[in-house]
């Protein structure tokens, strides 16, 4: 694998279509890579929708879901770095290509025609996130084509079959069990370790072919993601309302629509330094704290995986956490500032990748 690698290729496309003899050591790196590209595109759009909610003790429940998708997501995206340093790879994460930019497509070529922007929480947004996480086959709405669900089972029929590459080198561990039951950041050293890992990425995205539950929820009866966005989508709850056969209906308790700053989509290249949009001084600082913020978080983690001393790999991650926390104030001060250009929009994070 090359040091840099671009979110904009075909590449998972790609390697699904690479025949299973052909599918070992630098296909799983690969593929492994593009996986935290995956998971690392989920972030800065999910992060606007939950920052944009106005008050977000009065929007709870929707302010709560949302956020431990969030937390979801960055166990995952610990997870799969963990999977590509068992098998001897190394994480890129701090790189300008390699960083998702937005709007744009996701990473390596899935859910092709799918352009991932970021803005408030809105009914659009919300509509984007579940297409993000669309299982192959969702219970409660019909869909056909393949999901990132797919591609991760193709990775775990790669390991399955050359387990010998497991070697549970650089792994970063961190607890997180208060945010679900598999979100602990744990070691990848045998081919159980990484069934398990998988199985909390797929399903907490996806649910089960059995259930719309999450089946490594924070509280219980929590939906996967997919469904937890549908039913705010929908404004109703996602209730089971045939046992034989089993069917899913959004057809349980209302849920309300949370107010929101009104955030405008954060047009291509970012908010720029002319026209309409152009920030004055005051705005520009909050925007490069965001990205800024982001692109140590990112090195950091990148860091992280690269030592071989454990001391100083959680003393990284560590930094990389902190970083991320920083991200809410800047942002969340740019959603309560008026574009100038009329709209009655608000400005919000760019989540851009900077040069340190």
């Amino acid at each position: 694998m090359t040091s840099l690698v671009d979110y904009r290729s075909n590449r998972i496309v790609e390697l699904m279509d690479e025949p299973d003899e052909r599918r070992g050591a630098d296909w799983l790196k690969e593929s492994l890579q593009q996986a935290i590209m995956l998971e690392l595109a989920t972030l800065p759009p999910y992060l606007c929708g939950l920052w944009s909610i106005e008050d977000p003790s009065q929007d709870e429940a929707v302010s709560t879901a949302i956020r431990e998708i969030v937390f979801d997501e960055m166990s995952h995206l610990g997870l799969a770095g963990n999977l590509l340093t068992t098998v001897g790879g190394v994480p890129r994460l701090a790189d300008e290509m390699t960083v998702p930019k937005y709007p744009g497509p996701l990473p390596g070529g899935v859910r092709p025609g799918l352009t991932v922007s970021l803005s408030g929480l809105t009914k659009e947004s919300l509509d984007l996130y579940s297409r993000i996480e669309e299982p192959d086959d969702p219970i409660a709405e019909a869909r056909t084509h393949t999901s990132i669900g797919a591609f991760y089972t193709a990775i775990l029929d790669a390991f399955r079959r050359h387990t010998d590459l497991i070697t549970g080198a650089r792994q970063l561990v961190r607890p997180m069990a208060h945010h679900g039951t598999g979100n602990d950041l744990v070691a990848i050293t045998s081919f159980g370790k990484v069934e398990a890992a998988i199985g909390v990425i797929k399903e907490q995205g996806e649910g089960t072919s059995a259930s719309p539950e999450n089946p490594h929820p924070g509280e219980p009866g929590e939906l996967a993601h997919y469904y937890v966005f549908r039913e705010i989508y929908q404004g109703r709850k996602l209730i089971k309302t045939s046992e034989d056969p089993p069917r899913w209906e959004f057809a349980g308790d209302e849920i309300p629509m949370p107010r929101a700053f009104p955030m405008g989509t954060v047009p291509p290249g970012g908010w720029g330094t002319a026209g309409p949009s152009a920030p004055d001084p005051e705005t520009r600082t909050l925007l490069d704290a965001v990205n800024h913020s982001y692109s140590e978080m990112l090195r950091f983690l990148e860091q992280a995986w690269q030592t071989d001393v454990s001391a100083t790999a959680k003393a990284l991650l560590n930094k990389a956490v902190g970083q991320m926390f920083a991200l809410q104030n800047p942002a969340r001060s740019l959603m309560q500032r008026e574009l100038p250009d009329g709209s009655g929009k608000t400005y919000g994070p760019e989540f851009r990748y900077v040069d340190g």
